[in-house]
């Protein structure tokens, strides 16, 4: 065993001084990145009656970045949803419907919901806080999005462009957007929670790739 622990040291080691001595990852370029709808995400929870964390999703969402990566401080995002896209788990007869109807989304009236960040606030090297204003229901309210940045790379031959990936929640009462129906009792839980969590994956896609020069 002692012979095992000490080749997988070595190759550590060998592993970092080749890190070290390696030259630096292209830097990604500046600019406007657009959705990969590939490779994004947009779901949501809710308390069920203290029972489960009811999951959903919707199916059709855009979103747009600006992104300095020498000034993530200064990144822009604007996103837009349909929420004729509400997509369930088996949902039973019209119980899609009854969502996309005037006592929840009312999509019918309001066939966009949108996000347009005022406020993004670094809390770490990889992390941030995206402040902006969202639309629902025809009410515009401030929501805070947590956000993780994933990764990137400047482009290659297989993918000609730049690329990022994102992680981010938030969570908002529906109540203060005027969709209060179903909302339990104070003390009770009978209903469906105000907090609505919403839970986002996104991968952009950037400037054009350059190659290297030889």
């Amino acid at each position: 065993m002692k012979y095992v622990l000490a080749a997988l040291a070595a190759i550590a080691l060998a592993a970092s001084a080749e890190a070290a001595s390696a030259p630096p990852a292209p830097a990604l370029p500046a600019g406007v990145y657009t959705l990969d709808k590939a490779h994004g995400s947009l779901t949501f929870r809710v308390n069920h009656m203290g029972f489960s964390n009811y999951t959903a999703r919707f199916g059709r969402f855009d979103a747009r970045l600006t992104l300095d990566p020498a000034h993530p401080a200064a990144a822009s995002v604007t996103a837009t949803v349909d929420p004729k896209s509400l997509e369930l788990n088996a949902p039973p007869p019209g119980f899609e419907d009854e969502l996309r109807g005037p006592h929840w989304l009312d999509a019918g009236k309001f066939p966009q919901m949108t996000f347009r960040s005022t406020r993004v606030v670094m809390t770490g090297k990889d992390t941030a806080r995206i402040v902006g204003d969202f639309t629902l229901h025809g009410v515009t309210r401030p929501v805070t999005l947590e956000a993780r940045f994933n990764g990137g790379y400047p482009g290659m031959a297989m993918d000609p462009h730049a690329r990022v990936g994102f992680s981010a929640h938030g969570t908002l009462n529906r109540s203060e957007f005027g969709i209060a129906f179903g909302v339990p009792a104070p003390g009770s839980k009978m209903g469906v929670s105000d907090a609505v969590e919403v839970l986002i994956e996104a991968e952009f896609t950037g400037p054009a790739w350059k190659p290297p020069a030889r």
